[in-house]
C-alpha cells in the first residue's frame, strides 16, 4: 500500500521530538542514519540485490563506530585526520543512494551545499511547530521536565542558525517579561500601604479601598480570626522574604464601610492598637485636580486602643459595666525608680497617672512601696485600668504584678489590659518639667488667667507624676486626645485624705466590687446600693463606695441630704427629680467629652442638648436655693446649677434644623439664616448647574429634531439621561455617549450633560466638606463651654446618688448613723445589726447581731456601766466551723463602710467614730507567680495591715497562723493580737479556732489603777450540741461548748451541731471539724477514725495538763 512504502523520514514527528535536542554534525547525522534498517520496498528487489544488502547490518555497525572514533579523534587533536579520511572512503563503496548524500567529503562543495539548505528548511519548518505548540500549551518554562533540554537545544542551534534564530527569540522573552510585570511587582495601593505600614508596624491598618474597608498581610489573619470573616490567601509578610517570593499578592480581608466602627471595636475590644486609613481626596475632586492619574491621596487618621476609644458611635463597652471590674477604661501611667537598695527590702518610689478619656477624669499619685507592692495593687485595683504605659524599666516585683493582674481574660479587672512600654532617658525629669511647661504655656493664647492658673498647679506636682504626666501627653497627642490635660480641674490625687483609702486585699475580701465566687457584680456591695437611673450616676457611686469619706463635715451633710429625700419621699420635689433622672437615656458625661474631641455625631449633638435644654427648663424659675424646696446644701447647690446652662444651650440650639438633625443630614444641619458663606455659595453653585441641566433639555430636543423639551430619566442611580427610541437612533449627534439601553430605547448622556453632572458633583463634594468644617466648628464652640456643661452633668450624677442612697435608706429595718466627734476615742456600737449583702440573698434572711468596741462615749445618766461591762478594743472571736464567723466579721466591717459613705446601715443604732482605714486578713491563697507560698502571703498581708494600721483603722484578722504548724501559728497569733492591742490600740476583730488564746486575751488590760480594763472580749458563734436526740437548753449548749471531757464518751462524728448565728460573750473550746467532715460527706469509716483519734488526743492534752497543775501545787 502508499502508506507503508512512505520513507521513514517522512512520517509525523512526535511531540517529544520537538524537546529532543538534535545535532547538525553530518558525522551524527551519517551514523543515526547508516544504522536504520533499509525500507521494505527495496527488500522486494532481485536477489543479487539483496544479497548485496544481507552483509549490510555489519557495514552500518563498523560506520556506526567509524564516526564515534573518528569524533573521539577529533576531540583529542589533527593527528585522526587519515583515520576520518578512510572512513569516508569505505562510506561511499558501501553506502546506497538515499545515504550517499550524506557522505562527508571535501571533495564535494556544491552538494554540501545543498545538504545545508535542506537542513535549515526542515530545522525552521520545525521551529515552526514548535512555536505553534508553545503557544497553544504554553510557556516553554512550564515544562519543568524539559527545561534543561531545551536550554542545551537552543545553544546548539545557536551555533548553527546565527542571525534568524535572533530575530526569532525576543519573542517568548517579551512574553515572559510581560507577565512578571503584571505579578511580581506591587500596586501603588499596596506601596502606599506600606509606606504607611512601616511607620506603624505596631498597628493594625484598615484602609478604605473604594467601597470597602481592607486588610492586607499579617493584619488580614488577624482580622479574619478576630472577626470571623475569610482572608484570601497571600503574602502576610511586609518584606522581600524568599519564602513568599512565589506569591504576587498580599493576603486581604475585607468589611462594608458601614460595618468599621462595629469591627473597630471588636479590634480594640481585643486588646489591639487599631488605625484607621482613609482616603483623603474624593473622585471628584480628584478628577478635577493634578493627580488624576495617581492613587487616591491615603493618611492615617485615626488610632485606637482600649484606653483611647472614643468615637463618633459611642464608646467602647467595658466588660465591667456589667460584671463589677472596670467600668471606667482608665489609661494608666507608671514609673518607678528605686528608694533603699533593691535586695529583700526592696522600696521603690512609683509614680502614676490614670486618665480617663470618656470622662475627663484624671488621677495622680506619687507614693512608696515596699517589696510585697501592696501600695501599687491597691491602687491598680481601684482605677482598674484597661490600658498601662509603662515609662522605663520596672523592677521584677512590679512587672510580675502588672503581668498577673493583667495578662490574661480572666483578671481581676475583667478582661486583658494592654500594656505598652517607652524608653526613660536619665535626663527624663528635667525633659519631663520642659515639655508640661511649653504645653501648658501654648494656653495661655487664650485667657492669660486660666492658663496661670493651669500651669500653676501643673507645675506643683511631683516629679515621678511629671514624668507620667509627659509621657501621656505625648502618648495621648497621637491619638488626637491631648487636649484632656487643659481640664485641670478634674485632677484628683488618689491618696488624698478626704477619702478613706481601702486596699485591694480588702475590696476582695469585702466583696465591695465583684462577689469572691464568680466575680460577677451580683452580690457584691455595688449591687446592693446600685439604684441609679444614669450611667454617670452610677459611676459616682462606684467612685463613692471604693472611697469614704474621711471629712466629717461633707458625711454629715451627705446624711441630710438621703435623709431629707427620704423624708420627703413620694412628694412631688422628689418625684420631679425622679422623673427627669428616668428620662435621661444618653450618657450626658460621655457625650460630652466626645463634643470636646470633636467627635460627635449630629443626632447625638441634638440628643445632648435637648436633653440639657429640657434639664434647666425643669428648673428655670430656679433663682436662689430656697426655690428648690430643699434644705440640703448639697440637693441646694446640685439644683441651682441646671438653670444656668439654659443661654448657651438655647443658643447652640436656635442654629439646628431639628429634623435634619435627627437624620444625619449634614446639608440641611444648620438653618438657613446661621449657615455659612461657603455652604451658601456651594449651594447656590449646584442650584445654577441644575437650572443649566434644566434648559439643556430644549437644546437636546432640538439636535433630536424635537419640538417638545426632552425629558430626562434616572436608572440604576444614573441621573439626567435621555432616552431614544431605537427606531429614531439615526437622529442622535454622534457626540453623545450611550450609557445603557432595552429592546425599545436607548439612554445618552450629552457632552453638555456631562460636563455639567461633573460641575455639580464638584460642588456636591466642596459643599460637603464646607457642612463638616461648620458642624466642626459648632462642637469647638461648645467645648468652649464644656465646664458649666460638665459641672451640670456632674449635679445630675450627685443627686442620681443621693436619690440611690435614700431608696436604699427606704428599705425596712435600715437607720441613719451617729458620728461621735473626732475628738472622741475609737468607738463603735451596733444594735441588731445585719449583713448588707447578705440579707437580699439568703431566703431566710439574716440573723441580727449586737456588738460594741473601743471607749464608750460620756454618759449624762448616771447609771454609767461598770469597768467589767465596759466595751474592749478587740474581739476574739471563736465558734464551730460554719458557725457564722467570716460572715459576722465581714458584717461589721461593711456597716462602718455604709456609713462612711453616707448611707444608712441595716441595723436599729449605730454609732461610730470615723475609721481612716479598714484592714482585713480573711481567707487562703497563694501567689505563684511571685513564688509565695500560703502562709507566706497571709504573714505578708499581716506585716503590711501592723505597719499602716493607726489608733483609727478598723482591722479584721481572721484565723491567722492556719498556714502552718499549730505551735508556730498560735505563737505569732498571739504576738500579733498583743501587739494591736498593746501598740496600735485600734479597734480589731479577731477570729480564730486557737482556744487557748483566751488565756492571752485575759492578760490584756488597757489603763493604770483603779481605770483598768480589759483591752480584748472574747465571744463565740452559738450553737446547739445535739447528741443521742437530746436537745440542750441554752446554758447546756454553751457547756456543751466548753468540751470538759463529757463529750469524749461518744464519737464527734455521732453529734449534730445546730448553728444559731449568734453572737454570745465566751470561748467555745472546740470546732467542732468532725461534723463538717460529714456534712461535706466523708465516708463514715474515716470519721469514726478521727473521731477516735481526735478523743486521744484531748485525753493526752488534759493529762497533760493535770500534770501541769499538780507540778505547779508542789512548788
Amino acid at each position: 500500500m502508499a502508506g507503508p512504502s512512505r520513507p521513514p523520514d517522512k512520517k509525523q514527528a512526535s511531540i517529544s521530538s520537538f524537546f529532543t535536542p538534535r545535532n547538525t554534525s553530518p558525522l551524527v547525522n551519517l551514523s543515526q542514519n547508516a544504522s536504520k534498517k533499509p525500507p521494505p520496498a527495496e527488500s522486494k528487489s532481485s536477489k543479487s540485490t539483496s544479497s548485496r544488502k544481507r552483509p549490510e547490518p555489519q557495514t552500518d555497525d563498523s560506520e556506526d563506530d567509524a564516526p564515534r572514533d573518528t569524533k573521539r579523534r577529533r576531540s583529542n587533536g589533527p593527528s585522526a585526520t587519515t583515520d576520518t579520511e578512510d572512513a569516508v572512503a569505505s562510506l561511499k563503496l558501501s553506502s546506497s543512494s538515499r545515504t550517499e548524500r550524506y557522505a562527508l567529503s571535501s571533495s564535494r562543495p556544491s552538494q554540501d551545499e545543498q545538504e545545508k539548505e535542506e537542513d535549515a528548511a526542515e530545522r525552521k519548518k520545525k521551529e515552526d511547530l514548535h512555536r505553534k505548540f508553545v503557544k497553544k500549551l504554553g510557556h516553554p518554562d512550564s515544562m519543568f521536565s524539559y527545561r534543561q533540554r531545551d536550554t542545551e537545544s537552543a545553544a546548539v542551534e545557536g551555533e548553527g542558525e546565527e542571525g534568524e534564530d535572533d530575530e526569532e527569540e525576543p519573542a517568548p522573552k517579551t512574553t515572559t517579561k510581560k507577565k512578571g510585570s503584571k505579578t511580581g511587582k506591587l500596586t501603588p495601593m499596596e506601596l502606599q500601604f506600606l509606606e504607611i505600614k512601616r511607620k506603624h508596624t505596631d498597628t493594625l491598618l484598615i484602609v478604605e479601598v473604594g467601597y470597602k474597608f481592607r486588610f492586607f498581610g499579617e493584619d488580614a489573619r488577624i482580622a479574619a480570626r478576630e472577626l470571623s470573616i475569610v482572608c484570601i490567601p497571600g503574602k502576610f509578610r511586609y518584606d522581600e522574604h524568599p519564602s513568599e517570593a512565589h506569591l504576587d499578592r498580599f493576603a486581604s480581608a475585607s468589611i462594608p464601610v458601614h460595618r468599621l466602627p462595629v469591627h473597630a471595636k471588636r479590634l480594640v475590644a481585643a486588646g489591639y492598637k487599631v488605625g484607621v486609613v482613609r482616603q483623603i481626596e474624593t473622585a471628584a475632586l480628584k478628577k478635577a485636580g493634578d493627580n488624576r492619574n495617581a492613587p487616591f491621596v491615603r493618611k492615617l487618621t485615626n488610632v485606637y486602643t482600649k484606653g483611647t476609644y472614643i468615637d463618633e458611635t459611642g464608646e467602647l463597652d467595658q466588660p465591667g459595666e456589667t460584671t463589677g471590674a472596670s467600668s471606667g477604661g482608665y489609661l494608666l501611667c507608671l514609673t518607678e525608680t528605686p528608694a533603699k537598695g533593691m535586695g529583700t527590702d526592696e522600696k521603690v518610689n512609683v509614680g502614676i497617672i490614670a486618665v480617663q478619656p470618656a470622662t475627663g477624669d484624671i488621677i495622680y499619685d506619687e507614693f512608696e512601696d515596699g517589696f510585697m507592692r501592696r501600695e501599687i495593687e491597691t491602687r491598680l485595683l481601684h482605677i482598674s485600668p484597661c490600658e498601662f504605659l509603662i515609662v522605663g524599666d520596672l523592677s521584677k516585683a512590679t512587672d510580675k504584678l502588672i503581668q498577673h493582674l493583667s495578662g490574661s481574660n480572666t483578671n481581676v479587672f475583667g478582661d486583658k489590659s494592654r500594656v505598652e512600654r517607652v524608653p526613660k532617658s536619665k535626663t527624663m525629669a528635667a525633659e519631663a518639667y520642659s515639655h508640661v511647661t511649653d504645653f501648658y504655656a501654648g494656653k495661655a493664647k487664650d485667657s492669660d488667667e486660666r492658663s496661670a492658673a493651669l500651669l500653676n498647679k501643673v507645675l506643683k506636682l511631683p516629679e515621678a507624676v511629671m514624668i507620667c504626666l509627659s509621657a501621656m501627653i505625648t502618648h495621648l497627642t497621637e491619638y488626637g486626645l491631648q487636649h484632656i490635660f487643659d481640664l485641670t480641674k478634674y485632677f484628683q490625687s488618689f491618696s488624698t485624705r478626704q477619702h478613706m483609702l481601702i486596699n485591694g486585699t480588702t475590696l476582695e475580701s469585702l466583696e465591695v466590687y465583684r462577689n469572691a465566687t464568680d466575680h460577677s457584680e451580683k452580690g457584691s456591695l455595688l449591687w446592693a446600693l446600685d439604684k441609679t437611673h444614669t450611667r454617670f450616676g452610677q459611676r459616682l457611686l462606684r467612685k463613692w463606695i471604693g472611697r469614704p469619706l474621711l471629712d466629717q463635715q461633707r458625711l454629715e451633710e451627705r446624711v441630710s441630704a438621703v435623709e431629707e429625700l427620704l423624708n420627703n419621699q413620694s412628694t412631688a420635689k422628689v418625684d420631679k427629680l425622679v422623673n427627669m433622672l428616668k428620662s435621661i437615656k444618653a450618657d450626658l458625661e460621655r457625650s460630652l467629652i466626645r463634643i470636646y474631641y470633636g467627635k460627635c455625631t449630629r443626632p447625638e449633638l441634638l440628643s445632648t442638648l435637648q436633653t440639657l435644654q429640657k434639664i434647666s427648663f425643669e428648673y428655670a424659675r430656679v433663682k436662689s436655693p430656697a426655690d428648690t424646696g430643699f434644705s440640703s446644701p448639697l440637693l441646694t447647690s446640685a439644683i441651682m446649677t441646671l438653670p444656668s446652662i439654659s443661654p448657651m444651650v438655647t443658643a447652640h440650639l436656635s442654629k439646628i434644623n431639628a429634623e435634619a438633625a435627627r437624620k444625619d443630614d449634614k446639608y440641611a444641619f444648620f438653618l438657613e439664616q446661621h449657615e455659612t458663606e461657603d455652604i451658601s455659595e456651594h449651594k447656590l453653585g449646584i442650584a445654577a448647574v441644575e437650572q443649566d441641566l434644566d434648559a439643556h433639555r430644549s437644546e437636546a430636543a432640538k439636535e433630536l429634531g424635537k419640538k417638545v423639551p426632552v425629558n430626562y430619566v434616572t436608572v440604576a442611580g444614573i441621573e439626567y439621561l435621555i432616552e431614544v427610541a431605537n427606531t429614531d437612533l439615526k437622529r442622535v449627534p454622534a457626540s453623545w455617549a450611550k450609557i445603557s439601553g432595552t429592546k425599545k430605547v436607548s439612554r445618552f448622556h450629552t457632552p453638555t450633560v456631562l460636563r455639567l453632572i461633573a460641575e455639580r458633583d464638584q460642588h456636591k463634594e466642596s459643599l460637603a466638606s464646607a457642612c463638616d468644617q461648620a458642624f466642626s466648628d459648632l462642637l469647638a464652640q461648645i467645648a468652649g463651654e464644656y465646664q458649666p456643661l460638665r459641672d451640670a452633668v456632674s449635679s445630675l450624677s450627685t443627686l442620681d446618688c443621693l436619690l440611690s442612697l435614700s431608696t436604699v435608706a427606704a428599705l425596712p429595718g435600715y437607720t441613719k448613723p451617729t458620728f461621735l466627734p473626732s475628738s472622741h476615742p475609737s468607738f463603735l456600737s451596733i444594735t441588731e445589726g445585719r449583713h448588707p449583702i447578705a440579707e437580699h440573698l439568703l431566703p431566710n434572711g439574716y440573723i441580727p447581731f449586737t456588738m460594741s468596741l473601743g471607749t464608750l462615749p460620756p454618759s449624762p445618766s448616771p447609771s454609767n456601766p461598770s469597768s467589767e461591762s465596759r466595751p474592749s478594743l478587740a474581739q476574739l472571736i471563736t465558734g464551730p466551723n460554719m458557725g457564722g464567723k467570716s460572715s459576722y466579721t465581714r458584717a461589721v466591717a461593711l456597716l462602718v463602710l455604709l456609713a462612711q459613705i453616707g448611707s444608712f446601715v441595716p441595723a436599729t443604732s449605730m454609732a461610730l467614730t470615723l475609721s481612716d482605714a479598714i484592714f482585713t486578713r480573711m481567707g487562703a491563697r497563694d501567689n505563684l507567680f511571685k513564688g509565695e507560698s500560703t502562709f507566706m502571703v497571709e504573714v505578708s498581708e499581716t506585716a503590711a495591715i501592723l505597719r499602716q494600721a493607726t489608733p483609727r483603722s478598723l482591722v479584721v484578722l481572721d484565723e491567722l497562723g492556719r498556714g502552718t504548724s499549730t505551735h508556730d501559728g498560735r505563737a505569732i497569733a498571739g504576738a500579733v493580737l498583743e501587739y494591736v492591742i498593746r501598740d496600735v490600740g485600734c479597734l480589731m476583730l479577731f477570729v480564730t479556732h486557737y482556744q487557748d488564746l483566751a488565756g492571752v486575751a485575759e492578760g490584756l488590760t488597757l489603763g493604770e489603777g483603779g481605770d483598768k480594763k480589759k483591752g480584748v472580749e472574747c465571744v463565740h458563734m452559738r450553737f446547739a450540741s445535739n447528741k443521742s436526740k437530746t436537745s440542750m437548753d441554752d446554758d447546756a449548749m454553751e457547756v456543751d461548748g466548753d468540751g470538759d471531757g463529757q463529750d469524749g464518751t461518744g464519737a464527734d462524728g455521732d453529734e449534730e451541731i445546730t448553728f444559731l448565728y449568734d453572737v454570745a460573750p465566751g470561748v467555745a473550746h472546740r470546732s467542732y471539724g468532725l461534723n463538717v467532715a460529714r456534712l461535706a460527706k466523708i465516708p463514715k469509716k474515716v470519721l469514726e477514725v478521727a473521731a477516735k483519734k481526735s478523743r486521744e488526743l484531748e485525753e493526752e492534752d488534759g493529762e497533760k495538763l493535770e500534770q501541769l497543775v499538780g507540778l505547779v501545787e508542789q512548788l
